[in-house]
């Protein structure tokens, strides 16, 4: 049995996991900034009072703050780190407002903004296409080669060589696409479209529920159809190959995050599910442990992660910008200043109020509430 990793290794591998993850994807606001010609008065790794910290040449003060959850940039003519308007960039001179962010075109300012969580995206792209050409590309097909006894799939009357085309409606192309839409619905009912020799059949089935347990301990309530694959496919795949898989692997990822999403909104999934920072650091700490293959995944999962959750129509987040962005492009001018600003302190709000969800999660994981309970009781 692996033993759980060390604190030291757990803090390092959280600092390697997050800190790169978020420069690059403030970087991305950087040079997009850069690019439209609009002076950077801030670049922050981290929140609240400077740590440490220096001033280039162009006036940019690149910097560390005391809380290391995210960081942002500060572009000129913004109130503050989330780039609310400042009415004062109007009485800038011409040539020091031309520099401001607001004096901007909106397709700008949206371009700048989108910038760092597509540059979260790219880091998943490359670091997935770099396994699609060391591993290759699963494309087993849905032929079922086992029928698990018990199972939801052998209470359904399936049989071994039976494919498998469609779930609920979903067409599935290889073994993997079914995995993915199986195990995050546990104990849902699904309807199994499949072809039986040359013959189209349709069953209903509910599928299972299995706990699982990983080395370290950690639980997870996993969908089980009970089938399993005929002879695995890995197919290789070359320099221009690479990408186009990775795109693809993205795009599945990106889709089972909205979907789990969903469920939580729709109360079929529960909150508890959800996991923050001190998750993050842990998993960090399991995969380092595990090996630098499966430490480098975890961060382009991470990463696509952070990308996803900024694009959240959310203010406050990329996405919340961009959101303004297209009413501002759709009425042809800016929403009022009140409302982005009673609109931010919402956002903010209800971010804070997901921090302390989520890390009440992550205590509660740690097992710290059942030791309260253990000395209370």
């Amino acid at each position: 049995m692996i033993h759980s990793p060390g604190l030291l290794l757990t803090i390092l591998a959280f600092a390697l996991v997050i800190g790169p993850l978020v420069f690059l994807h403030e970087m991305g606001h950087y040079l997009a900034g850069r690019l439209f010609r609009v002076k950077v008065e801030a670049f922050s790794i981290g929140f609240g009072r400077e740590v440490f910290g220096v001033t280039d040449k162009r006036g940019t003060r690149w910097k560390f703050g005391w809380l290391p959850l995210g960081g942002y940039v500060r572009f000129a003519g913004d109130m503050n780190p989330a780039s609310v308007p400042d009415a004062d960039w109007l009485m800038l001179p011409p040539e020091e407002r031309a520099q401001t962010f607001p004096s901007r075109p909106v397709w700008q300012r949206a371009l700048i903004v989108a910038a760092g969580p597509v540059t979260n995206f790219i880091i998943a792209i490359v670091i997935l296409a770099g396994f699609a050409l060391a591993y290759g590309d699963s494309r087993t097909p849905t032929v079922a080669g086992n029928i698990v006894a018990n199972g939801a799939a052998a209470k359904a009357g399936l049989q071994p060589g039976d494919r498998i085309v469609a779930l609920s409606g979903r067409s599935v192309e290889t073994f993997g696409d079914m995995v993915r839409y199986i195990q995050i619905r546990a104990g849902e009912p699904v309807t199994i479209d499949f072809v039986r020799g040359t013959t189209p059949m349709s069953r209903k089935a509910v599928i299972g529920t299995e706990l699982q347990r990983d080395r370290f301990g950690n639980e997870y309530r996993i969908g089980r159809l009970g089938i399993e694959n005929s002879q695995p496919v890995l197919v290789r795949v070359g320099l221009i190959e690479a990408p186009q898989v990775a795109v693809r692997q993205t795009g599945e990822i990106v889709s089972m995050m909205v979907e789990t999403i969903g469920q939580i909104i729709s109360g079929r999934r529960s909150v508890k599910e959800l996991g923050g920072p001190l998750s993050i650091a842990k998993v960090s700490g399991e995969q380092l442990s595990l090996g630098l293959p499966a430490f480098v995944w975890l961060i382009a999962l991470v990463s696509i992660n952070l990308g996803f959750i900024n694009l959240l129509p959310v203010p406050m987040l990329d996405g919340g910008h961009l959101f303004f962005y297209a009413i501002e492009a759709i009425r042809r001018k800016p929403v009022g200043p009140e409302v982005q600003e009673w609109a931010f302190r919402g956002g903010l709000a209800a971010l804070l109020a997901l921090m302390l969800l989520v890390t009440f999660n992550d205590l509660g994981s740690f097992g710290l509430w059942n030791n309260l309970a253990g000395l209370i009781g």
